[in-house]
């Protein structure tokens, strides 16, 4: 009675051992093999008028800066602004003073897991600095920027000027091989700069137009005006590319077709999914077994 006493607990023993082994092989196999990747996010940003402008004034010895952004968005995900006039204070004897008038001023951009874009579109626009509220800087008809960097890819950068441009009153003829330069005798010099494109392996950029001013009004309390105007700017900076997947640990060989004879499975020496999980059964096997029989020989004796 105490020999059959004792072997049914060894027995138990045995087979709950031998569960919670095979129970403990897929989450220890799990938590060893994962792993999560990281790669940079893509970035993307636009910006339809940036203004960096030294004001001088005729009554102090200090200048004024100007510094205006209009519809400047920047995005790891999707960002879009639209506005169609920029103004400041404090350079126009106390009132505001318009340094954009547009029909069309927007910009977008927008960053997914693959790729990152940008683009701008500014159309019927007039530009003014201060002391020279009458006379434009610039007028043109239209503008348009784009940036565009996917995984992988080789980055574009595109920017067009389309329609007619006016410079202090000139009508010029804008090219691409060097910069433009319209003077007026009294009021100052423009520069400009048509469609800068730059691109890396996973950036690109590019700018419609981008201005140089100096300017001596010699009006509304301004002496004179100097700086850079950049106007339909894009940007991007492409997403990192998808890292490769790494190749099966498995050798070719070890790849069965389906329905093969079983048999063909008892002469191989090689391991398979199944193997942790029937070595750790073993191993229980043997422990609960090794227990069983020592308990059983304290029963007899």
């Amino acid at each position: 009675m105490n020999g059959k006493n004792f072997r049914m607990p060894a027995r138990r023993l045995a087979t709950v051992a031998t569960a919670t082994a095979l129970a403990a092989g897929p989450a220890a196999l799990a938590g060893a093999g994962s792993a999560h990747a990281t790669g940079d996010e893509g970035r993307a940003s636009a910006v339809v008028l940036r203004t960096g402008l030294d004001v001088s004034l005729l009554n102090k010895t200090v200048n004024v800066p100007l510094a205006v952004s209009l519809n400047e968005v920047q995005a790891p995900q999707s960002a879009e602004k639209t506005a169609l006039t920029a103004e400041l204070n404090g350079v126009n004897n106390g009132q505001a003073f318009s340094v954009l008038n547009a029909e069309v001023a927007s910009a977008k951009a927008n960053v997914t897991g693959t790729k990152a874009e940008a683009s701008t579109d500014l159309a019927h626009a007039k530009l003014h600095v201060p002391g020279l509220p009458l006379l434009s800087v610039i007028e043109l008809g239209a503008v348009k920027s784009e940036a565009s960097c996917e995984a992988g890819k080789t980055p574009v950068a595109k920017s067009n000027v389309l329609g007619d441009v006016t410079v202090l009153g000139k009508k010029v003829t804008l090219t691409a091989g060097g910069p433009t330069e319209v003077k007026v005798p009294g009021v100052g010099e423009v520069r400009l700069d048509l469609s800068k494109r730059e691109t890396t392996s996973r950036t690109a950029a590019a700018t419609a137009l981008e201005l140089t001013v100096s300017v001596n009004p010699l009006k509304l309390n301004v002496a004179e005006v100097e700086g850079t105007l950049t106007l339909a700017k894009a940007t991007c900076e492409s997403p990192a590319a998808p890292a490769s997947a790494a190749p099966s640990e498995t050798p070719a060989g070890d790849v069965k077709p389906q329905g093969a004879p079983a048999e063909a499975g008892l002469a191989e020496t090689g391991g398979n999914s199944l193997t942790p999980y029937l070595a750790g059964g073993a191993i229980a096997l043997l422990l609960a077994g090794g227990g069983a029989v020592a308990v059983a020989r304290r029963g007899r004796s």
